[in-house]
């Protein structure tokens, strides 16, 4: 079996973990709307690579749909406190979600993980998104110049640091970043289905959280 994220804790507001001796709670902040003209659904640290990206196999209806970056306030006793972004999720439909799965690029094979394996997306730029490839492909014929006014701010602002700009303005498609956990690494994301198989949400978990072990 593949790696799998403890969701019911990672997405749920006010949520509490308990881990090598620091707390951990959860909220989630709306951090703008996606809007995607292709149905076409990437995730990647849109700053380093939005050229090569792939999407994932699993398509959406062309729409717009709101993207939630769950963050961690981290207790750490008497050395103070952390915020981290620990999961970014494109909301698809309303709906409960009833079974997760990894997304997958093409030629990615789930037979191929062993034990809490999983194909994830590099991060080298403190950053990722969830957006449609028209945005991000827009997004790889940026200058440096430009890239670096829009989305690379002098001071980086707590998390999630959301930016969100226009980068295909024929289409109005956005990216809109934040920031990655504890900064570079792989990470997976999953889509999640309701009852019925309908596409409920891509969610990357961002690995803050140890295993979601021990919960209060």
């Amino acid at each position: 079996m593949s790696y799998l994220p403890d969701f019911p804790v990672l997405l749920k507001n006010d949520s509490r973990v308990v881990r090598d001796g620091a707390e951990y709670v959860i909220e989630d902040r709306l951090v703008g709307v996606v809007t995607a003209p292709s149905g076409q659904i990437v995730g990647c640290d849109p700053l380093t690579d939005a050229r090569e990206v792939s999407p994932f196999t699993v398509t959406v209806p062309p729409g717009r749909y709101e993207l939630r970056a769950w963050i961690a306030s981290i207790h750490h006793g008497v050395s103070g406190t952390d915020i981290r972004t620990v999961a970014l999720q494109l909301v698809v439909r309303e709906q409960p979600t009833m079974r997760w799965e990894l997304a997958l690029t093409e030629g990615q094979n789930l037979s191929e993980l062993g034990t809490d394996g999983f194909f994830g997306y590099p991060v080298d730029a403190g950053v990722g998104t969830l957006a449609d490839l028209v945005a991000v492909r827009a997004l790889a014929d940026w200058d440096f110049d430009r890239l670096d006014d829009v989305y690379i701010p002098a001071q980086v602002p707590p998390a999630p640091a959301a930016i969100d700009a226009i980068t295909d303005e024929a289409t109005e498609a956005n990216v809109i970043t934040v920031s990655s956990g504890w900064g570079d690494g792989i990470y997976p994301t999953f889509v999640g289905r309701a009852a019925d198989g309908h596409v409920t949400a891509f969610v990357t978990d961002f690995m803050v959280i140890p295993k979601l072990a021990a919960k209060v």
